[in-house]
């Protein structure tokens, strides 16, 4: 089970930990939310916990707790910007479905 995180995730990742000197990673996780069921999560990490997974990609490390990663194992974590928006874009091969309005998925 893998986590994919494209050079500009990680570009976009190192840009904002650079401003948080005590953070380790990106915590990447989901919540229940939504209509759908799920939202994605992303905090900082100040520390990896012992139910972590940690991914080492593009000298970034993007953590997920254990028993996240069975509703994330195979995403690709990017970052796009279109037109004046810019965020972060989450490509999971696990989602069956998602709300109309982009918040929340299933699997």
């Amino acid at each position: 089970m893998s986590i994919t995180v494209t050079e500009s995730a990680a570009k976009q990742i190192q840009k904002q930990l650079s401003n948080h000197t005590s953070s380790v990673g990106l915590r990447l996780g989901v919540k229940t939310s939504g209509c759908s069921g799920y939202a994605y999560v992303l905090d900082y990490a100040n520390e990896i916990a012992g139910d972590d997974i940690v991914f080492n990609q593009h000298n970034v490390k993007v953590l997920v707790k254990a028993e996240d990663l069975d509703k994330l194992a195979g995403i690709e974590l990017d970052y796009a910007k279109e037109g004046f928006n810019e965020a972060f874009k989450f490509n999971n091969p696990n989602v069956t479905g998602a709300c109309g309005c982009g918040k929340s998925f299933s699997v």
